[in-house]
């Protein structure tokens, strides 16, 4: 009797803690569902680069010159409370006029399959909700390229930009090639860095095939299609002359396209001249018109920040852990291709 009393207390407690458990996913599960009705999938930051440069320019002359320093901030916060008030009268007053005109500044490193676009559209959208008379964009570009539809949709988020009517500046510090420059491309100016990369402005596909490895193990590979040109080349299957030339008719088209919508964002260039699929260092770029000035994203901003408030605009989108991990594996295959990439481009260094 005592021993089927202490099983029924047994199961009785572990009932409780099942049904605890259960209540505590559940919980959890609701509050996941509660956040994502309220915040979506993903959230919008924004950080004030203006006073990020200022607080650093303050805790150096701070360490230069402390009594110097004092009286500077003293008269800043005075004249920050003076402006505090201005806004708060005009906003009673029904306006609403910023005291500077605002760069927003958002940030796109691309991947071979461009997937930072998805980021750049909300980002995008968000900007054109917000801005006013006298706003731009300064959008600070990485990229080595990658395929063909996702830098294309990513250079047409950009393109609404343009379409609104909002001077945007593309800032290039190392790479800007292929895609990356179809991106860059679009802006009203391109700055890039003495030696940054550009152009690239070709198209490139390979594929291995193996056809005759399978062959040889008496290995068959069957490869149904409806429509002549559904399947060019394949990897299993046997490769014919006739769907290498379809294929290369597809790649011309493509860079065909491409080199038309760099004349159309850039109409003083030269594009037979540099669509050649031959990358320039900023200085050559310079020189063939691939962009405007040389200078680094960096001079730039501070350069701003005296005239402009500048808000560093970033869209991050919620992820399982799943999803995490398996971005974390792409990037880090991503990276190694870009790593070999960049060897490949140029062997001398420096």
């Amino acid at each position: 009797m005592e021993f089927l009393n202490e099983v029924g207390l047994f199961l009785a407690q572990a009932v409780s803690v099942v049904l605890a458990l259960l209540l505590l996913v559940l919980g959890v599960a609701a509050i996941a569902q509660r956040q994502k009705r309220e915040g979506g999938d993903g959230h919008l930051a924004v950080r004030k680069l203006h006073e990020r440069y200022r607080q650093h320019a303050e805790t150096l002359a701070d360490a230069l010159d402390p009594e110097a320093a004092k009286a500077a901030a003293k008269a800043r916060r005075k004249a920050e409370k003076k402006a505090a008030k201005v806004r708060k009268k005009a906003a009673k007053g029904g306006g609403g006029e910023r005291e500077r005109p605002v760069s927003f500044v958002l940030d796109f490193e691309g991947d071979l399959r461009a997937e930072a676009a998805e980021q750049l559209r909300e980002e995008v959208s968000a900007v054109l909700a917000a801005r006013r008379e006298g706003d731009d964009v300064v959008l600070r570009l990485e990229s080595p390229g990658g395929i063909v539809h996702g830098y294309g949709l990513a250079a047409s988020q950009l393109q609404r930009l343009r379409d609104a009517g909002i001077p945007l500046t593309v800032c290039v510090d190392k790479v800007a090639a292929s895609g990356g420059y179809m991106m860059a491309c679009v802006a009203d100016r391109i700055v890039a860095a003495p030696f940054a990369v550009l152009g690239s402005i070709g198209v490139v596909a390979q594929l291995p095939n193996f056809h005759r490895l399978l062959k040889k193990h008496d290995v068959d590979v069957e490869l149904l299609t409806a429509g002549e040109y559904k399947r060019t080349l394949t990897l299993f299957g046997e490769n014919t002359d006739k769907g290498r030339k379809k294929f290369q008719e597809e790649l011309e088209d493509t860079h065909a396209l491409f080199k038309a919508f760099v004349g159309e964002n850039r109409p003083s260039l030269d594009v037979a001249a540099v669509a050649t699929g031959e990358i320039w260092y900023g200085r050559r770029a310079l020189e063939a018109g691939l962009v405007d000035e040389l200078s680094t994203s960096d001079a730039l901003l501070t350069g701003l920040a005296g005239e402009r408030d500048l808000l560093a605009v970033s869209f991050t989108r919620r992820r399982s852990w799943q999803d995490r991990l398996g971005v974390a594996a792409e990037e880090a295959v991503t990276r190694a291709l870009l790593r070999l990439w960049q060897r490949g481009l140029d062997r001398r260094q420096v």
